[in-house]
């Protein structure tokens, strides 16, 4: 099972809205088959694994991620595969909240005579499949919050200067943490100090993360690194309605896609724009920047994994903070996190944080 879901990690980011998933058939000690969902959710993981052991998985043991699917849809369901193909025993780690599935691919097996186990790991599986859970049970993604700051918690200097608070390997990392996730939030002062790309690089060909910028009044450089490209990575921007018809047709004329949204007493529905972006299938979502953003997002408990680098180097207490005011004015009141991971780049320290109240990767 550690194998399997070793395999599904590969296509995180890859196959929104579909969850990624691994599977591994092993038979007299041997694995026969392997595979994971493929991109943008197609073929599933188990067909490519059935595809790969051909004959040889007739009285095999399949090990798979997520519960197999049980209904019609552009793909036959996997639980008949499996069965069809002679299985004669399935692991799964997680059963599949979808109201489709949920029990019924079980079902399917055991009716055939398949024996069942259920739960292997299952808090790693959840862990990596949480976005396609949050999707069914809350609308809204699995939310990685980046934040990239000096040793004194500073992501830009009194005057905004902040390329480059980490080094090239740390950025590296990120890259890749961009690929498994399906978009990339920042706000707009992030877009005017910085005018980010926001996209993977250096990792092969894949499919480029949507590009979401958080902008009230839509008064955002129209000429910048997000709209060089915006024909080949898709620019999605959420406004209230203060934005001017003006403004809105410009961007609209420039290929971008615009949301108006909700607003509350801290600026735009962080809550109200999560909910759009899962009903357009985003599972996986990375917001990187900036401190307005982050307190946000902390602010309404909607961070489900927060990963922090520093870099070694001080600013000093007059550049800008990571995060945003929180208005906390006792401990009692700040957000406890939990220390799950700590990686060294050199002079950059990066560190993996959870909630107390989410999942634990063990």
């Amino acid at each position: 099972m550690a194998l399997a879901i070793s395999i599904g990690r590969r296509n995180l980011g890859q196959t929104s809205p579909n969850p990624s998933v691994g599977c591994v058939l092993l038979k007299n000690n041997v694995i026969v088959g392997r595979g994971y969902t493929g991109t943008n959710g197609r073929p599933h993981a188990e067909t490519q694994a059935l595809k790969q052991a051909g004959s040889a998985a007739k009285g095999a043991t399949a090990y798979v991620t997520l519960e197999p699917c049980s209904h019609e849809g552009e793909t036959p369901p996997c639980a008949h595969a499996l069965v069809k193909a002679g299985i004669k025993r399935v692991v799964i780690a997680v059963i599949d909240p979808d109201m489709r599935v949920n029990g019924k691919g079980i079902s399917v097996l055991e009716a055939a005579g398949i024996e069942v186990k259920v739960g292997v790991l299952s808090d790693q599986a959840s862990l990596d499949h949480a976005g396609f859970f949050y999707s069914q049970s809350e609308c809204r993604p699995w939310i990685t919050l980046k934040l990239a700051a000096s040793i004194d918690g500073k992501i830009a200097t009194t005057r905004g200067d902040s390329k480059w608070i980490t080094g090239s390997s740390a950025r590296h990392f990120v890259h890749n943490m961009r690929r498994k996730h399906d978009a990339i939030m920042v706000g707009s002062g992030t877009v005017i100090s910085d005018d980010p790309s926001l996209n993977v690089r250096d990792l092969g060909a894949c499919i480029q993360p949507y590009r979401i910028v958080l902008s009230s009044n839509l008064k955002i450089p129209v000429k910048s690194n997000l709209t060089k490209t915006i024909r080949e990575q898709p620019v999605w921007i959420f406004h209230s309605n203060e934005a001017s018809e003006e403004r809105k047709s410009e961007w609209l004329e420039l290929g971008a896609n615009l949301f108006e949204c909700q607003v509350d007493n801290f600026g735009l529905s962080i809550k109200d724009i999560m909910k759009k972006l899962s009903e357009k299938g985003i599972t996986r979502l990375l917001c990187e920047g900036g401190g307005k953003l982050a307190a946000s997002l902390i602010r309404s408990e909607l961070v489900d994994e927060m990963v922090t680098f520093h870099g070694g180097l001080t600013i000093g207490a007059d550049g800008f903070p990571s995060i945003g005011n929180l208005g906390i004015c006792s401990l009692n009141e700040a957000k406890r996190w939990r220390l799950d991971r700590t990686l060294s780049f050199g002079a950059e320290v990066l560190n993996i944080w959870h909630p107390t109240d989410k999942y634990t990767e063990n």
